[in-house]
């Protein structure tokens, strides 16, 4: 099992009391490597320097946006990015998984939902993850749907056959509909078996996600033929193209 302690979490927000009720919180749940900047230059330096494993993102910093930031963050390392944020509408939240983040958070919010978010996050990577005493695992599988194809163990989303960026989030959210094709997800059931939250996030989280895997997969998202929205139960992934 993963050491909370072994988990670098830099926090980047430029009122000091979030950053103190963070700290706070995190040194609770048994997060002890904590690391905090306040501008953007400061957690390009930051980042750089510590390579943190999670990264708390103010989206309003006081020399920069930080949702430019995020795509900056990538070059130094692939963190998982929870934006903190008091901007709520949709078009601000797909411009921030645009970015490449992976989670949000809206102000005013509870610590301990950012806690439970990380907790959650790790134990993610850890059902991931071979363990030391584990026979071996089945290959991770390659799932072919039509115009995209999905490599589980080389983390690659391919469309018509050329490579597609793809958040960490959004790549585990569409490898989860490739593993159940025409199995019909709620939101809640997503947020618990994809996010690890037990149902409690924001339903709006979903559907940017869903619109995000939309724009990569398919020909006219405004009109999808793979990923489909089954009215008033929730998304499924179309068995109609999945090839065998």
């Amino acid at each position: 099992m993963t050491n909370q302690n072994d988990i670098k979490i830099a926090i980047v927000d430029d009122e000091p009391s979030i950053v103190t009720m963070l700290q706070m919180v995190l040194r609770r749940a048994g997060f002890h490597q904590l690391y905090d900047a306040s501008t953007c230059a400061e957690a390009l330096h930051l980042v750089q320097r510590v390579a943190p494993d999670i990264v708390l993102l103010d989206i309003t910093l006081p020399d920069g946006s930080g949702l430019e930031l995020c795509s900056k963050l990538r070059e130094y390392g692939n963190p998982h990015i929870l934006f903190l944020t008091a901007k709520a509408s949709d078009l601000d939240v797909l411009r921030g998984f645009a970015m490449g983040g992976d989670d949000y958070i809206t102000k005013p919010f509870n610590p301990l939902e950012v806690a439970a978010r990380i907790q959650a996050r790790i134990r993610r990577l850890e059902s991931e993850a071979p363990t030391a005493n584990q026979v071996k695992r089945p290959e991770p599988g390659i799932y072919r749907f039509g115009r995209f194809i999905i490599n589980e163990a080389e983390g690659e989303l391919l469309v018509e056959g050329q490579p597609v960026p793809c958040p960490a989030q959004v790549f585990h959210l569409l490898l989860h509909f490739c593993k159940f094709p025409g199995v019909v997800f709620s939101k809640t059931q997503l947020y618990d078996q994809v996010w690890g939250i037990n149902g409690q996030g924001d339903d709006s989280t979903v559907m940017v996600h869903i619109r995000r895997i939309r724009e990569k997969i398919e020909i006219d998202p405004g009109n999808p033929k793979l990923l489909l929205t089954v009215r008033g139960l929730g998304y499924k992934l179309s068995k109609e193209f999945q090839e065998l």
